[in-house]
């Protein structure tokens, strides 16, 4: 696994941390730009490798092959996590009692799922992720708050899957919001999404102005963990 971490040199002190994890596509330039965002923010973050040896798809297929091997063995996936949790907190300016995690798409569903499983994290932000799962939260397990921002024309979540998983983090007594963005469709914060969308016929729009919004969302939800 090859992560990718960022932080601000000319900061001092401890900080906390925060886990990216990267699109079905893989390990690519998205996640590391958004974990070079974080460190301006003056966060530590470190974006993570689902794949192994930093592999990218070239195509949705592979993609879904990639992305799909992965969540159907979670206790794989929470080791993989683990690991790269570990080294974010060993790392000098980290503050290891203070964990968050984003994630997009696959990303998102997998911050998700971390929370589902109990992994000790402050929070979980999911942009345009996936909300299914074959194991519902628990009540009193989930440590995490979990911050949902939403596509509300993304064809790949359901209203039956927002309306079911809204129920189920009620019932497991979880910390959490739920953010629909207008006409935002899959991959609203890539502005590279137009160009994926038109290669592979896919329904996947960039939204400048969803972008803008979701992303002030989480700074202010971090601010408020943190």
């Amino acid at each position: 696994m090859n992560g990718y971490l960022a932080y601000d040199n000319s900061i001092k002190g401890k900080r906390p941390g925060i886990i990216v994890v990267h699109e079905w596509w893989g390990h690519d330039d998205y996640a590391k730009k958004r974990a070079r965002m974080l460190a301006e923010l003056g966060y530590h973050a470190i974006a993570i490798d689902m794949y192994g040896n930093g592999k990218k798809a070239a195509h949705p297929k592979d993609a879904g092959a990639f992305s799909g091997a992965v969540k159907k063995n979670m206790a794989v996936a929470e080791k993989r996590f683990m690991a790269a949790y570990r080294v974010l907190q060993k790392q000098d300016n980290v503050a290891k009692d203070k964990i968050a995690a984003i994630g997009y798409c696959f990303g998102g569903g997998i911050v998700i799922e971390m929370a589902r499983r109990g992994v000790d994290l402050d929070g979980v932000v999911s942009f345009h992720g996936s909300l299914g799962t074959k194991e519902k939260a628990i009540n009193g397990k989930v440590k995490a708050k979990v911050l949902v921002l939403n596509g509300e024309a993304d064809p790949f979540v359901k209203k039956e899957a927002i309306a079911g998983f809204k129920e189920e983090m009620k019932a497991a007594n979880v910390d959490f919001k739920f953010i629909n963005y207008p006409g935002a469709k899959h991959s609203f914060t890539k502005s590279t999404a137009d160009e994926y969308g038109k290669k592979f016929s896919l329904p996947l729009a960039y939204n400048a102005e969803a972008d803008k919004k979701s992303w002030n969302e989480m700074k202010h939800f971090l601010d408020k963990l943190f």
